[in-house]
């Protein structure tokens, strides 16, 4: 039996689905997934990353360089589930009000009226976070953990299922702000797309790239759908032995003598969010630790704060192979 093998039987609740039993939430996964495979075309783990983080109803970091997709993946993300994209620049003009929206007087009514901002949309885009200065990236902290804006005094709260996908350039830095660790520790998920391999690429260049599929895409689920979906996600069976486990893996991230900071309470909560959508795509109603090995590096990765990290998010990934290799992996 292998580390991925264990607790797989003997932890399950009872009822637990067998692994061909397609739940709801698995045949959602499913088709999501496929919709973002034939768009983002040569980045299945980026396609699989990002499913995970919508069943989770979690928000996803993709950093990466110019022209690879980061963007229709997003696109492909909101037509995946049958709604509109909102699209934010991130410049350094950007001000905290063209993010939550701004109070205006109407004459009319001479009355205060509050006008939402993009950020009031199911499926949020905000593209080149990092050239948004620190003071309206804040703008997003507690939309992107309490799922509400607050404007004047009074909290404004944000349609259900709310995703937020940000991204980044890690190699143009100048004009830009490094994220803040409690930004980064808000996204469930981090990833990159990197480039096709020259088959794919060529098929790219010949067919326009993927934006004739991506108009031609079709909802697989609706906002209702994908809520009551993520509710499926988040009963799905943590075996204690499981549990212990991960956040055995974010405890001993805080004592390595080269990372400044560790990851914190809300990375193990991520880590188990992203582990029990894994386990839905994978076809069970319970997670085993080859779950929680396989979502890690992209939950744990951007959250480790390391002196030499340069502004990308992926100097954590190899330290958390190092963790995966270090904390014995419970048995049944």
């Amino acid at each position: 039996m292998t580390a991925d093998d264990t607790l797989t039987t003997t932890d399950a609740p009872s009822g637990a689905a067998r692994d061909d039993d397609a739940t709801g939430a698995t045949r959602l996964g499913r088709d999501l997934m496929a919709n973002l495979t034939r768009v983002v075309r040569g980045a299945d783990q980026a396609c699989r990353l990002a499913t995970t983080a919508v069943l989770a109803g979690g928000h996803l970091l993709i950093e990466d360089v110019p022209g690879v997709g980061k963007t229709m993946l997003a696109k492909a993300v909101a037509a995946s589930i049958g709604t509109t994209l909102a699209r934010i620049q991130g410049n350094p003009d950007l001000l905290p009000s063209d993010i939550t929206g701004v109070s205006v007087y109407n004459e009319g009514t001479r009355d205060w009226e509050f006008r939402p901002g993009p950020v009031f949309s199911h499926v949020v885009l905000f593209d080149e976070l990092n050239r948004t200065p620190p003071r309206s990236q804040a703008a997003f902290l507690e939309s992107m953990e309490e799922g509400q804006v607050s404007v004047d005094g009074r909290s404004w709260p944000l349609p259900e299922p709310h995703l937020v996908l940000a991204t980044q350039n890690p190699v143009e830095q100048a004009g830009t702000y490094p994220l803040v660790e409690s930004q980064m520790d808000r996204f469930l998920l981090s990833t990159r797309i990197g480039y096709p391999d020259a088959a794919t690429e060529a098929r790219l260049a010949r067919d326009r790239g993927a934006q004739p599929t991506l108009a031609a895409l079709e909802a697989v689920a609706s906002p209702a759908v994908l809520a009551e979906a993520q509710e499926e996600v988040a009963a799905v069976h943590v075996h204690d032995a499981v549990a212990d486990y991960a956040v055995a893996i974010v405890r001993a991230s805080r004592n390595l003598p080269d990372v400044r900071l560790g990851a914190s309470p809300r990375a193990a909560i991520s880590l188990i969010s992203a582990a029990r959508a894994e386990a839905v795509l994978t076809g069970r109603r319970y997670v085993t630790p080859g779950d929680v090995k396989r979502v890690a590096p992209a939950a744990l990765g951007h959250r480790l704060s390391v002196d030499a990290a340069g502004g990308s998010v992926e100097v954590g990934v190899p330290i958390v192979h190092r963790l995966l290799e270090a904390v014995p992996t419970p048995r049944p």
